[in-house]
């Protein structure tokens, strides 16, 4: 089928379940890659609860790691739609060969440091002397595959804005069959404890990146990326980082909340509390992803039809992604609320640790039921090239007030300090929303005022 029948005719709502089942799909898999290695590692006899503690500290680096193959991704692929819908397919082709360009560098760089400094940076994350040697261990090997995990996140992007949904869920999903099967042969089979975890981690990223790059360099894709596109230009590359800086902010963020979380946790609850941490961020991200894959499989929709001046199917998709991540943020959060011994006990069998972490999970999420806002406004502006507006979203939330919250609340509420710490977020997260949806509306009326000038 043409791409401009597919995303500029076909019935929105249809099209947004075509495009996002199989990006939820993968958002959910995505999951899997970290969740199962910290399932398996909360359960290894004995140390299970300090390893578990230890990889958490891992986190903010594997963030970081994410964090720059979204800025990449999520600020080309909207770029490449956009142009798709001017039929501008030679200047999406450029856009692609640049920002693949980019990700080697950035992988180069990043493979360098994590070898040479996550020592030091672990002990700063929140690694006591007795979680330390588990984590090293652990980013010791998954830095070998930093490579993998850029041009599999970011590339796959591409992939998906183009409209090949299912071939971008199957890169996921290769990677995830490969993880679950290799996680218990390395951890308890070989015997290698966190270490065999991440070498199951690394290897199937690499079967997910051989098959990414196979279908861009292929016949199947509509944008390919040619030996002629990978040399960076400036006039390309900088709109790109500009548009993904939204996305960056928010996932890279994430590591410096992480840090200033884990050290808050260490000093007022030990570390029961930080593990805690690790699981609530776990069940987290059960709520951001799949919001994300949702945003995902709208963003093709969104970008292509404002870059053909399809002001009705614009709005039109942006509303069903409202409705849609708001009715899934509801249902999350009542799950949550009413079990949340459950969800703790996917990721330890410690019973002090299942009941600690039961408790901070209704605070630490008590506000997620309408995060749906905010994350559906929030890729909508990248969709439509927003940066500023959906940096401003991003800066908001995270740094103006989370970060200032987890310390000024323990002062607040001194009777416990460590519960007081995790209800910075649900605060954060409820003023975060109403700035959102304030800025949105503003900035809504005047993009479909320009679509229909």
């Amino acid at each position: 089928m043409d791409n401009k029948d597919f995303l500029g005719k076909e019935p929105v709502g249809k099209l947004l379940m075509r495009l996002a089942l199989p990006t939820i799909a993968a958002q959910i898999i995505n999951v899997l890659y970290n969740i199962v290695d910290r399932i398996y590692i909360g359960h290894i006899p004995e140390v299970g609860a300090l390893a578990l503690t230890g990889v958490g500290v891992c986190l903010p680096l594997i963030m970081i790691v994410s964090a720059f193959a979204a800025l990449v991704g999520s600020g080309g692929s909207p770029r490449a739609s956009i142009f798709m819908g001017r039929g501008d397919n030679d200047m999406a082709e450029k856009i692609l060969g640049n920002c693949f360009a980019l990700q080697v560098i950035i992988s180069v760089v990043l493979t360098f440091v994590l070898f040479t400094s996550n020592r030091g940076m672990l002990l700063s994350f929140g690694a006591s002397e007795k979680t330390i040697e588990y984590a090293v261990d652990y980013m010791n090997i998954y830095a070998a595959g930093t490579i993998f995990v850029q041009l599999t996140l970011g590339m796959n992007a591409f992939i998906t804005t183009q409209g090949f949904a299912k071939t971008g869920m199957l890169s996921v999903l290769i990677g995830a069959v490969i993880n679950i099967i290799l996680d218990p042969i390395f951890i308890f089979g070989f015997n290698m404890g966190v270490r065999g975890a991440a070498l199951a981690t690394v290897l199937s990223q690499a079967a997910s990146c051989i098959w990414v790059l196979s279908f861009l360099f292929g016949k199947k894709t509509i944008l390919k990326i040619k030996k002629c596109n990978i040399r960076l230009q400036k006039n390309i590359i900088i709109p790109c980082v500009g548009l993904g800086l939204s996305v960056f902010i928010m996932q890279a963020s994430e590591s410096v909340i992480s840090v200033c979380f884990n050290s808050s946790l260490l000093k007022y609850g030990g570390d029961i509390a930080v593990g805690a941490m690790t699981i609530l961020t776990s069940v987290m991200q059960f709520a951001m992803l799949p919001l994300q894959g949702l945003g995902q499989g709208a963003q093709p929709i969104i970008s292509y039809n404002y870059g053909a001046k399809n002001a009705d199917r614009v709005k039109a998709t942006y509303w069903l992604l409202l409705k849609l991540s708001v009715a899934y943020a509801m249902l999350l959060w009542a799950s949550v609320m009413l079990f949340p011994k459950i969800f703790a006990g996917m990721f330890t069998s410690d019973a002090a640790l299942i009941d600690f972490t039961g408790n901070a999970l209704r605070i630490y999420m008590a506000c997620l039921g309408i995060f749906g806002i905010q994350m559906a406004c929030q890729l909508t502006f990248t969709s439509l090239g927003k940066a500023k507006a959906s940096i401003a979203v991003a800066v908001m939330r995270k740094f103006i007030l989370l970060i200032p919250l987890i310390y000024i609340m323990p002062n607040i509420f001194t009777a416990d300090k460590t519960t007081a710490v995790y209800m910075a977020e649900p605060i954060a997260d409820f003023f975060s929303v109403v700035f959102t949806i304030f800025l949105f509306r503003h900035q809504y009326k005047k993009i479909m005022n320009e679509l229909r000038s």
